[in-house]
């Protein structure tokens, strides 16, 4: 797809969204493919275009990008979806997911009730049984209890689960699916910064000279951000597009420079680039200076390692000539001496950006704070413009699981419960009683589900485990490991909330129905630290109910039975909400849940916490009222409210000291500094060898996100893209007898899938190498991933494992 036509094909969509609020379908110009004006529609507001129907705002519910959407309502239901062209984040435009959401809400196999397990089927009973159920199951065992939910969870919900565990049970076994997803840019932003997520924002996109996709395919993934991009040239800017990658894809297309690296090599082209910046003198020698230190691990892996010198830093990349990174990545020289180049230029503007194929990996940790580090070497930092971003695949994984700190180790506003200070905190906002947050760090998502598969007579302690929004049944790595060995195990509950039957539903005791995106109030934060807020718009079916009403109804249902924890110091129920008058009211009657903003009172409490790191947010009303508001969000002396675009920049961010340029005023070595690592390169734990001579790479497309549990259910993409499939170059296919449709068999350590065979497709992997997407719940290819992770992160690595191919037959 051209870069016009890409521009078109988002207008024409967003015409057709409108016109058929209004029953209209808007013709499209043959010469140019560009959608031709709807009678009644141009120059009209969606009231005017489409009378009877009521708009209200919402950020979509798939990626991390955050557009928002005006989303029309008429008859208790979802009728249209527009793009919000208030909204900064997307102008207007949506991608083709986006367009498409208002029927996620509406499948036919929608859960409307709850579903108990009874001689091995799932049979309905009342929302009484089930919250009896989970509260006798913690009472039990209220240490053997675990809570796994996701960056799908509201900033609310993820906040009341939290203080459910920390705050109620004395329990850090909480953790989120963004474990698999964004742990290693987490420890990467704090390892470099000590405080987490990106400087910069969407904005550096429109100002950079050059972007640098580092193993991210944004045209799919984030394709309203690339088309911030992509639109630049069309008005023509002069944009230098580079893709690292370890497959060609639809960015690759529109990029100039394509550098296929050998899969985890990426470690060796930073350190390469780094080495050309000193050798030809051409680092910002200013920055290094004032605002660099270094940083080197000890005997294992850390998070914050030792001080080290500049000198020491410059011998170690010494040995990354372009000629022996060529040797380890498979790049050719040139190509890295053209990085060089362009990182030792003073006057470019570079953005880097990447996801899951700098995170999923066993040295996430490394590569992360590598690329921060050749940012920072060369000074391309601080200026619109010049920033390594990391982008986020969920709505909200930056605003619950990063921010909130819903993960095993962590309190809310960037606290850990190892710090006795960070606990104290908690129990005073929470109201808790001395000791009540304990100390000791719960597991991590690949050790929490190992436990969870394991027998208590073999070790296995955590016995339940309560899973909101999210499908480990399908996203988990090496499933027959970490999910299907539940299979047998009599005394392990799983119980699970959700809108539709999924992977996870199929081993699950227990299945709470819940409410879906504007069937329910809500906040969340996206990956340019914004934080946005919708009110629900439609009730959600039968007896689906909110996810933060499921977690506080359990808590009462606790506190009635004498539980403690789910009192405070002064004997009160733990989530106690009050009317205006300041009359309690018992929300956890669904009845009167809606009687209080619930919402409301969850964000005030938790935004005591977000001072601390300087992540500060504003009132509650304040988000009403905007499409969205970046954090830091500071009180002005006239009372109004101001966002920070450029974090540590003297000429935006509030808290650096006037005079200073740039202060990293969280700095792990407590002078202001950002610490530049020694990071080398290292043989992954996994490679192709006689047996398994293949590298095996998965993925997301466009037309699905994550699991498919939502755009499944939606016919335009499900028939779009029906189901996975194995991408691999002509060569192998040569190689193995693989024809165009032929089914196939992918094998590893771990488990094997039979797949369809696609060659020359939409991307191309290299030789030797293979893709497959994951969003095919028939055809689980994490049956065959690997679950090692970085020591760090513990983020396991999804982007590389060792497979063999086969030839089964011709397609069916």
């Amino acid at each position: 797809m051209s870069d016009l036509d890409r521009r078109q094909f988002m207008h024409s969509s967003a015409l057709l969204a409108a016109a058929a609020a209004i029953g209209a379908t808007p013709g499209i110009d043959p010469r140019t493919g560009q959608g031709l004006p709807v009678p009644g529609l141009a120059g009209k507001n969606l009231a005017e275009a489409a009378p009877g129907i009521s708009w209200q705002k919402a950020p979509c519910r798939f990626c991390g990008t955050g557009c928002h959407i005006m989303v029309g309502t008429q008859g208790g239901k979802v009728v249209a979806v527009a793009g919000d062209r208030q909204a900064e984040v997307n102008k207007g435009l949506l991608c083709v997911k986006g367009y498409s959401i208002g029927q996620i809400l509406y499948g036919k196999d929608r859960l409307t009730q709850p579903l108990l397990r009874k001689g091995g089927k799932l049979v309905p009973i009342s929302w009484k049984e089930a919250l009896d159920t989970i509260a006798s199951r913690i009472q039990a065992a209220p240490k053997e209890f675990a809570f796994y939910g996701s960056g799908q969870w509201t900033i609310p919900e993820g906040y009341s689960a939290q203080k459910f565990m920390k705050g109620g049970l004395s329990n850090n076994h909480i953790e989120p699916n963004a474990r698999l997803c964004m742990a290693s840019a987490v420890t990467g932003f704090l390892a470099t910064y000590g405080v987490d997520e990106p400087a910069g924002c969407y904005d550096d996109l429109d100002r950079a000279d050059v972007v640098i996709f580092w193993g991210n395919n944004m045209a799919e993934m984030h394709p309203v951000l690339f088309s911030r991009i992509i639109d630049r040239r069309a008005t023509g800017a002069k944009i230098r597009l580079i893709d690292i990658g370890t497959r060609r894809t639809r960015t690759t297309e529109h990029c100039q420079h394509f550098l296929n690296f050998n899969p985890h090599s990426d470690l060796a082209i930073a350190n390469g680039i780094a080495h050309l910046l000193i050798k030809n003198n051409t680092y910002d020698k200013i920055f290094v200076e004032k605002f660099l230190a270094f940083r080197k691990d000890g005997a294992k892996p850390s998070l914050f390692g030792k001080a080290t010198t500049f000198e020491d830093y410059k011998r170690h990349v010494a040995e990354y000539t372009p000629e022996h990174v060529e040797k380890i990545s498979g790049v050719p020289a040139k190509d890295i001496y053209l990085l060089g180049r362009l990182f030792g230029d003073p006057k470019l503007r570079i953005t880097s950006t990447w996801c899951m194929g700098m995170n999923q990996h066993t040295r996430g940790t490394a590569i992360n704070s590598l690329v921060h580090g050749v940012h920072l070497l060369s000074g391309h930092f601080g200026k619109p413009g010049d920033a390594p971003t990391s982008l986020t695949g969920q709505p909200s994984a930056c605003g619950t699981v990063r921010e909130v700190g819903t993960l095993a180790h962590a309190l809310p506003g960037g606290r850990i419960v190892k710090k006795a200070a960070h606990r104290k905190h908690a129990e005073k906002y929470w109201n808790l009683p001395a000791g009540r947050v304990s100390p000791k760090p719960g597991y991590h998502t690949v050790k929490m589900w190992e436990r969870f598969c394991t027998s208590k007579a073999k070790g296995g302690d955590i016995n339940t485990i309560w899973v909101q929004v999210t499908n480990p049944g399908q996203s988990l790595p090496n499933l027959n490991k970490l999910f299907l060995g539940k299979k047998g195990l009599s005394e392990k509950f799983l119980i699970v909330s959700d809108v539709y039957p999924t992977a996870t539903t199929k081993l699950a005791d227990l299945v709470l129905p819940s409410a879906l995106w504007v069937e329910k109030n809500g906040v969340v934060g996206n990956s340019e630290r914004r934080t946005q807020q919708w009110f629900r718009q439609v009730k959600p079916p039968g007896k689906a109910r909110d996810d933060t009403w499921q977690t506080i109804a359990v808590a009462h249902r606790l506190y009635q039975r004498g539980f403690a924890g789910m009192k405070d110091k002064d004997g009160k129920f733990l989530f106690e909400m009050k009317d205006d008058k300041g009359k309690p009211v018992p929300v956890w009657d669904f009845g009167r849940y809606y009687d209080v903003n619930v919402d409301q009172q969850l964000f005030e409490e938790y935004r005591q916490f977000t001072r601390l790191k300087h992540k500060d947010l504003a009132p509650y009303t304040e988000y009403v009222k905007a499409r969205g508001l970046r954090w830091p969000v500071v009180k002005q002396a006239n009372g109004t409210w101001r966002e920070t675009r450029w974090r540590f920049s003297e000429f935006d961010d509030p808290y650096v000291k006037k005079g200073s340029r740039i202060q990293f005023y969280h700095s792990s070595s407590k002078n202001d500094r950002a610490q530049m690592w020694i990071r080398p390169y290292e043989n992954p734990p996994e490679m192709p060898d006689a047996k398994y001579p293949l590298w095996l790479c998965t993925g997301r497309v466009l037309e699905h996100w994550h699991t498919a549990t939502m755009t499944g259910r939606v016919p335009a993409l499900a028939n779009a893209m029906p189901s996975t499939y194995v991408e691999l170059n002509p060569v192998d296919a040569r190689r193995y007898g693989i024809s165009n449709g032929d089914q196939v068999r992918i094998k590893s350590r771990r488990g094997q899938l039979d797949l369809r065979a696609w060659i020359q497709g939409r991307g191309e992997p290299p030789a030797g190498s293979l893709f497959v997407p994951w969003f095919d719940e028939k055809r689980l290819i994490n049956l065959v991933t690997l679950h090692l992770y970085d020591p760090i992160s513990k983020q396991p690595d999804y982007k590389k494992c060792a497979v063999s191919i086969t030839r089964l037959g011709p397609g069916k």
